[in-house]
């Protein structure tokens, strides 16, 4: 069975149904692009569900320290937010397809390469540079690339699938690597992630398309006989030079430097704190590591609710409110969640995961579409740096985090200064003037 288009054939319009072998169908190409890609984001975020499981293994046969293996995601988090901007580039000048296709092999050989490590350097080459540059392909510039080339409609909602993939990575992930971590090793869960990432690469040789013009359509929600939509706007060619254009168009807005501050905020109290700190600091306070890797796999449920939603509030209700909101109580739910760990799962410690899943990476679709209404169709190059402060923010927590527990024998002190800085983000969001594009 294949989808076939006929958009752009004699006889049809885009705004008729595509036929799928003789049945008449409303299929959109534009959303098997969307599955596509939420599997490929599935399988890369695999590896997300590593280091925290993973790190007191890693400390009680190496003796690596906290602060060695948070040292080692520090770098994975800093290229992951660098490589964003120069991938959605790549994507400009090669095309999605090898890009991704690269990206995904990367993230398998480092995961399983890691296997034979035997000193801290190998981990951060493997964990660090190259699931780092991997992963960085396959972030949110890449969700900003799909929903800003297929979509005109739904562009939101779609944006807050595609981000949810993450989490639901984790979700599908999280307890798997952390069962086989404890009864086989944490080398076999090494290679679980390697081989999701890998299957991921069929499809996306099979189905994954650059624009929709390539297929005769335009972006779904899109005008089909508007002669602008058929036509992909043209951009610097050059990969560096696309890049570094989009950093220098963002720099001139003080919309930039506010979305990137915050969404740095944003990187701190999710994948450097949360992300790769909560299991090691559930286990200090007496948490067998399955039920956090349970607990943390719920908040991966939750988010995946609270992100599709956040799409759907997006296109219907002012971005910078709902930063504000998911800001604020992100920073209440941090300063309690010290006085909510405990050996056991208690109803109070559910109420963080509730409140912070939901939470867990909500800001992304508003941010995308702020981004959008600066930069058109220039967001996915600019939104990757954007990105890029989100990973900084990451790998500076995940180093720092780590650094205090080893300081102070606990994480208290991070979580305190990470619900601070959510205070902070919540008052660059507010400060955003809205705009259309056109009119700065």
């Amino acid at each position: 069975m294949s989808f076939v288009p006929l958009g752009g054939r004699p006889g049809f319009r885009d705004s008729e149904p595509v036929t799928l072998l003789g049945t008449r169908t409303r299929l959109h190409w534009a959303w098997v692009v969307a599955a596509v890609s939420f599997i490929a984001i599935l399988g890369a975020a695999a590896f997300r569900s590593v280091p925290g499981v993973m790190m007191n293994p890693l400390h009680h046969e190496f003796g690596w320290s906290h602060g060695t293996v948070g040292a080692a995601m520090a770098v994975n988090m800093t290229l992951y937010g660098l490589t964003a901007p120069f991938a959605a580039a790549l994507m400009d000048r090669f095309g999605v397809r090898p890009v991704l296709s690269g990206a995904l092999t990367l993230i398998a050989a480092g995961s399983a390469l890691s296997v034979l490590m035997t000193a801290s350097w190998q981990l951060v080459l493997l964990w660090g540079v190259l699931v780092g540059l991997g992963t960085g392909a396959i972030s949110m510039g890449f969700v900003a690339t799909i929903a800003t080339r297929w979509f005109e409609a739904r562009r939101g909602l779609v944006t807050g699938v595609l981000t949810a993939a993450s989490a639901t990575g984790q979700l599908v992930f999280l307890p798997v690597v952390a069962a086989v971590t404890i009864h086989h090793g944490w080398r076999w869960a090494s290679l679980i992630v390697a081989a999701a990432a890998v299957a991921v690469v069929p499809l996306v040789a099979l189905f994954m398309r650059n624009y929709p013009q390539d297929l005769g359509l335009t972006a779904y929600g899109a005008d089909p006989f508007d002669s602008g939509a058929r036509k992909p706007e043209v951009l610097p060619t050059g990969t560096f030079a696309a890049a570094f254009e989009g950093l220098r168009i963002g720099l001139r807005s003080p919309a930039f430097w506010l979305l990137a501050g915050s969404f740095a905020i944003c990187g701190m109290t999710t994948n450097g704190l949360i992300g790769t700190h909560f299991i090691p600091a559930a286990n200090d306070h007496g948490m067998p590591t399955t039920v956090a890797a349970g607990l943390l796999a719920t908040i991966g449920v939750l988010d995946v609710l609270g992100t599709v939603f956040s799409g759907w509030l997006t296109d219907r209700v002012d971005p910078r409110l709902l930063l504000v909101v998911y800001y604020t109580g992100r920073g209440l739910s941090l300063v309690l969640l010290p006085s909510l760990l405990s050996p056991h799962a208690e109803p109070s410690t559910w109420v963080f995961v509730i409140f912070y899943g939901l939470d867990w990476v909500a800001t992304v679709p508003p941010t995308i579409v702020l981004c959008r209404e600066y930069f058109g169709a220039r967001t996915p190059v600019v939104f990757g740096w954007v990105f890029a402060s989100h990973q900084l923010g990451a790998a500076v927590a995940a180093a720092g985090a780590g650094w205090i527990r080893d300081l102070q024998g606990n994480y208290d002190l991070a979580f305190y200064l990470a619900a601070g800085l959510c205070l902070i983000a919540a008052g660059l969001c507010g400060a955003v003037r809205r705009t259309r594009i056109g009119q700065r």
